[in-house]
């Protein structure tokens, strides 16, 4: 399957889950993942989900500008850039965002998100 596919496919299946539960994308890590949120290093798929289901929104709309991705490595992991626009409900204006994935092969065929990095884009 072309990376690009992969990549769109994992992207969307990533932000509809995260705006409508959280708790969901739990599968999506393994206990060697690790994910930096604006700065803050969490490891581990319990504790990234337990970061991203205690954020201080609980409803949010995210707009996808862009997706590039990269192979990467021998072991036939995936890189994937993301950037796009974060509506928290009651917000007037949306906020810009970009998100880093290097994305790992599973036994199964699938894959699962081994690094992930998050930032707000301000100004």
């Amino acid at each position: 399957m072309e990376a690009e596919t992969v990549a769109k496919a994992f992207v969307d299946h990533y932000y509809s889950t995260f705006d409508t539960n959280r708790a969901g994308l739990g599968n999506l890590y393994q206990e060697n993942s690790m994910l930096t949120f604006e700065g803050i290093k969490t490891q581990g798929s319990q504790n990234i989900v337990a970061k991203l289901t205690s954020l201080p929104f609980q409803q949010c709309q995210h707009t996808i500008t862009t997706i590039d991705c990269q192979p990467s490595g021998p072991a036939s992991g995936m890189l994937v850039v993301v950037s796009g626009h974060l509506q928290l409900a009651g917000e007037q204006h949306a906020l810009k965002f970009g998100q880093m994935f290097h994305l790992m092969p599973t036994p199964q065929g699938s894959f699962y998100v081994f690094n992930d990095i998050f930032r707000l884009n301000y100004g």
